[in-house]
């Protein structure tokens, strides 16, 4: 079966077709891994993405359910140069087309994804309808015209009910505007008790649960479609040490008053290097958003930036002044990914930690006598 790939300026792919068959229209973007197609294809952050692959062999160690990132893939589609049918390697359980078939996700092979590559840098990431059948490009054309784009990722990806991943150190309340595991992970092999919450959890819902610090996740889309948790991050901004992940840091922009813009194409990959300003030191990193913080809004507020991108120097990291709060662009918690940045992690339980010598919680019994006392 052959399946076609047309974006919204009229080029036109064909191929032969793995995974689903059906329509699917999303913003078509590139990812530069070489390895990851798992964890890429796991990722809540590509909700609504037809995301191409740069790397030309896909599929050739087939899937593993140890290296899910969430609970099911969320990409609108799946482009690469060449599909690896038959995979070689021992942890593998099942087929990249298998999991597409599962989850209802088209796939197109036989891609010149070079030129697609070149296409999307030069022009910027477009909206595209990825298909298998017999329809014809006009069709697609009117099918691909009159389907938006998503705009409530965040609400598709995110947990629907509280949990809790119990452990004895810090309590660390994750919000979840479309988490990976690895940010769970990477907190409970730190002994922390997480509660993960929805991404529309209130700041009096959070302080209920009298946490030590708060984790804001990775998610897909505009910060500026999630404006909801600008407001709780503000509630929130000085009371309770915060850290910011990819979407999560551009939140924490947006409720200290910065504004965030959109990408050309994106920063999609496992090999992007960013520098820490404070020593000079270039990180590779994990990344994958198409949006950043607007680096002239900075000024105006009581951020600092810590971390720029060494390719086009957009803002990679930034802290408060005053209050126990930073976050990063990129992703510390890497899968798929280099570890470089998994110190940050430590960086804020310190953080936590610091703020709670700093500023002891009163005890709860003196707390519940002073609400009896109306003294609250």
């Amino acid at each position: 079966m052959q399946a076609k790939l047309l974006l919204e300026d009229g080029t036109l792919f064909t191929g032969p077709a793995f995974g689903a068959e059906g329509e699917s229209v999303g913003e078509v973007v590139f990812n530069t891994g070489m390895t990851g197609y798992q964890e890429l294809l796991s990722d809540p952050s590509y909700c609504g993405q037809i995301v191409t692959m740069t790397y030309p062999l896909i599929g050739n160690y087939g899937i593993t359910r140890d290296d899910f990132e969430s609970i099911r893939p969320y990409v609108h589609g799946f482009v690469v140069r060449r599909h690896e049918s038959i995979p070689s390697n021992w942890r593998a359980e099942y087929t990249v087309d298998r999991l597409l078939k599962e989850y209802g996700i088209v796939g197109i092979s036989g891609v010149d994804t070079r030129m697609l590559t070149r296409k999307l840098r030069h022009y910027g990431t477009m909206k595209g309808i990825l298909a298998t059948g017999s329809k014809s490009v006009e069709e697609l054309q009117e099918m691909l015209g009159a389907t938006p784009l998503l705009r409530n990722q965040v609400a598709r990806t995110s947990t629907k009910n509280q949990f809790t991943s119990p452990g004895l150190g810090e309590r660390i309340v994750l919000v979840d505007f479309g988490a990976k595991s690895g940010i769970l992970r990477e907190l409970t092999q730190r002994g922390c008790d997480v509660i993960v919450v929805p991404h529309d959890t209130t700041a009096d819902e959070i302080r209920r649960l009298r946490p030590d610090g708060i984790q804001l996740s990775n998610g897909p889309g505009d910060p500026k479609d999630v404006p909801h948790a600008v407001k709780m991050i503000q509630e929130l901004l000085g009371e309770i040490p915060i850290f910011g992940i990819c979407l999560g840091h551009q939140l924490l922009a947006l409720a200290c008053g910065a504004d965030t813009g959109r990408l050309k194409f994106g920063h999609r990959g496992g090999n992007h290097p960013v520098k820490e300003l404070a020593t000079n030191r270039c990180y590779i990193t994990s990344q994958n958003h198409g949006y950043t913080v607007v680096d002239e809004t900075i000024a105006s507020t009581e951020l600092e930036v810590t971390h720029i991108n060494n390719n086009d120097k957009t803002i990679e990291g930034l802290k408060h002044k005053r209050f126990p709060a930073f976050s990063v662009q990129y992703h510390p918690e890497a899968a798929p990914g280099p570890h470089d940045s998994s110190y940050l992690f430590d960086e804020f339980l310190e953080m936590v930690r610091d703020h709670k010598r700093n500023l002891p919680a009163v005890p709860r019994q003196a707390e519940l006598v002073a609400q009896l006392r109306g003294e609250l």
